[in-house]
């Protein structure tokens, strides 16, 4: 073994659903950062990759997007027979092609069309429909019997409203885009894969197709109702967009609309419970928060650290490079792990704890350089709102059973938070 392998056991953690539904992830990482910080895992069943755990090499990589490109391996970790179902099915090593997969010259050419959307300024006119959307999930939980599951209540729906508004999905659809959503994010935990046997390879590969196909016939009919019908939504400016003075070719219509529709409210659904997390078992934060509104953008942010929703992005060397003393090959992959750079102790005293006490928060949990989260700041916003409205109605909350997390070494967060609470 060469000083830079990481131990088996570590690199099966690595690929383990399960162990991101636990404490399991989080021991690994800390292992890692003491004793191997930058390392090659080579678990079974995947090609060897670079782990990627201290939050300054997750910096240095994601601002360097020509040395460490997106578009030429897989951007989510994949497994061999994975990685050849998806070349069999698109000629790349992706199932879609949305602006995570993509390097200059394209990727701003795709980003330019929905930027201004997604700014501070653009999102700040849109306050009054989230405030009221936010009033109309307080007003459901507080009819709530004292008790609830806060994901399955509250959460979920939430940032899926905001989200579909915004894109233009008719209300009668949001149920299908949150289950389409669980399927492909979640397609590794027992309660949202489509076949609750033990599945291969070969077969986890065809079930993500098959959600990547519901997608484009979905919005496929939206783009042709948009060009047919425009109107003033998401859905009306990719359906008509043009790049280079062409059409938006299918395969990135598809993983534009997707991105849009998956990402932009599953990750806010489990920072907003992880907020809820924290209320419900930090002592004195509740009150402390309730006593100062202004501590709710330092709520939101901490929470957005804790929960860290996308825990892993994979990378690859456009070139032989250096990084933390250690050889780095051209063509090889890298799993930059955001959860890890987030709870770095270089960076976050206590990282384990929920302090809203952090300043500065310099958490990765969006990433960083070119491939910074489009809608992070209407992320913030919707939490932000959410809370305003909900923390002046909410007495006391504590947890009334075990939390529980998805299984996913992509997206994770809380699948099931059960609480109890008093109103005020």
């Amino acid at each position: 073994m060469s000083d830079t392998s990481i131990p088996n056991h570590i690199a099966e953690t690595l690929v383990s659903p399960a162990a991101y539904a636990g404490d399991e992830i989080y021991d690994a990482y800390r292992w890692l950062r003491a004793n191997n910080p930058l390392g090659v895992a080579e678990p079974e069943g995947y090609e060897p990759f670079w782990v990627v755990t201290k939050h300054a090499d997750i910096l240095e990589i994601s601002r360097n997007n020509a040395l460490f490109p997106s578009a030429v391996r897989a951007t989510t970790l994949t497994s061999k027979a994975g990685d050849a179902r998806a070349r069999a099915v698109t000629g790349t090593p992706h199932l879609v092609r949305s602006l995570v997969q993509m390097d200059e010259p394209d990727h701003m050419k795709y980003r330019a069309l929905t930027q201004a959307w997604f700014m501070p300024q653009s999102v700040k006119k849109r306050e009054a429909d989230i405030r009221a959307l936010a009033q109309e999930a307080v007003a459901n939980f507080i009819r709530l019997p004292g008790r609830c599951d806060f994901v399955k209540d509250a959460a979920l729906h939430y940032p899926l409203k905001v989200v579909m508004n915004i894109l233009g999905v008719p209300p009668e659809d949001f149920p299908r885009m949150l289950r389409l959503t669980q399927e492909l994010f979640g397609a590794s935990d027992p309660e949202t894969k489509r076949f609750q046997d033990a599945l291969s390879d070969e077969q986890f590969a065809q079930i993500l197709i098959a959600v990547v196909n519901d997608f484009s016939d979905y919005f496929g009919k939206i783009s042709a109702d948009r060009r047919a019908n425009p109107r003033d939504d998401l859905a009306t400016l990719i359906a008509n967009a043009e790049i280079d003075g062409q059409p938006m070719p299918p395969f990135e219509a598809t993983g534009y609309y997707t991105i849009i529709a998956t990402a932009g409210h599953d990750t806010t659904s489990s920072s907003t419970a992880g907020a809820m997390w924290a209320l419900a078992t930090v002592p004195g934060l509740l009150e402390r928060v309730r006593a100062e509104p202004a501590l709710i953008p330092n709520l939101i942010e901490e929470a957005i650290r804790w929960t860290t929703p996308v825990k892993t992005f994979m990378r690859s060397a456009s070139a032989d490079t250096e990084l933390r003393g250690r050889k780095i090959k051209e063509g090889d992959w890298l799993m930059l792990c955001y959860a890890s750079g987030n709870r770095d102790e270089e960076v976050f005293p206590n990282a384990d704890a929920f302090d809203i006490d952090r300043t500065p928060n310099r958490q990765l949990a969006f990433g960083m350089g070119a491939h910074l989260c489009l809608g992070q700041h209407l992320a913030r916003m919707e939490m932000r709102i959410l809370y305003e409205e909900l923390l002046p109605r909410l007495k006391s909350v504590r947890l009334d059973g075990d939390p529980r997390m998805s299984e996913s070494f992509f997206v994770n967060g809380l699948k099931s938070l059960p609480i109890k609470f008093e109103l005020a």
